[in-house]
């Protein structure tokens, strides 16, 4: 059975539902027959490469609320976190343009080792407090750190073409899955699951898409989502 979630490096949701997948994952009896597949989708695919900014500010100009409640945001969010075990920084991280890091992804994929290259990148940006975004030498140094070889690194990186086909592939997909957010999970082509269920959850759809098959994908459950406009979050006092 094949797993494919689409996901973003900015979203924070993507963070938390990919942990508790696999935590469904890990006590799934068929886990060893399953393929899980990572794919891309951009929260904000008009932003410029090369550039970065702080996320509070960004979360405040979004959705029109102030900086206190933007930053009490992140801090329920890194609540979430500490839940299930993920370190999360609620200040101090910043956000950009994800292109280059889903076109690595890519290139993890083909090396068969993206689940690595995945979770590097998931942990430089949502709990270590050097800037992500921006920085090729930054990318180059995670890649390297989670095994794979500096001078291909570079060559993807410097070409602009590199995987880009199978980034903008990935996102046409979902949009004709009906994906509207991520993380986004299609188990097999016959369930999807939005947002970062619980546990639970994931435990359920991995029985029923081994148990019964179905022709058409349907959606199982709705929570936090991140959407193309970005995460969308309740202001809390």
């Amino acid at each position: 059975m094949r797993v494919e979630i689409w996901t973003d490096i900015n979203c924070p949701f993507c963070y938390l539902g990919k942990e508790r997948f696999g935590q469904a994952l890990a006590g799934f009896a068929h886990g060893d027959d399953v393929e899980v597949v990572h794919r891309s989708f951009e929260l904000d695919p008009t932003l410029p490469v090369g550039e970065s900014g702080p996320v509070i500010e960004e979360i405040a100009r979004k959705y029109g609320i102030s900086a206190a409640q933007a930053a009490a945001n992140e801090r329920g969010i890194g609540a979430q976190a500490a839940e299930v075990g993920l370190p999360y920084l609620t200040e101090g991280r910043d956000y950009g343009s994800s292109f280059d890091m889903h076109r690595l992804l890519h290139f993890a994929l083909a090396q068969g080792r993206q689940e690595a290259l995945l979770d590097a990148l998931y942990r430089a940006n949502f709990a270590e407090e050097e800037s992500l975004f921006g920085d090729h030498e930054r990318l180059v140094r995670l890649a390297v750190a989670a095994g794979f070889d500096e001078s291909s690194v570079r060559a993807v990186l410097a070409d602009p073409n590199a995987y880009a086909d199978d980034v903008r592939a990935d996102e046409k997909e979902a949009a004709q899955l009906g994906a509207t957010g991520v993380p986004f999970f299609v188990f097999d082509r016959k369930y999807g699951v939005s947002g970062a269920q619980p546990t639970a959850v994931f435990a359920q759809a991995l029985d029923q898409a081994w148990a019964d098959r179905e022709p058409a994908i349907q959606t199982i459950g709705g929570a936090d989502v991140c959407g193309p406009d970005g995460c969308e979050l309740p202001a809390r006092d």
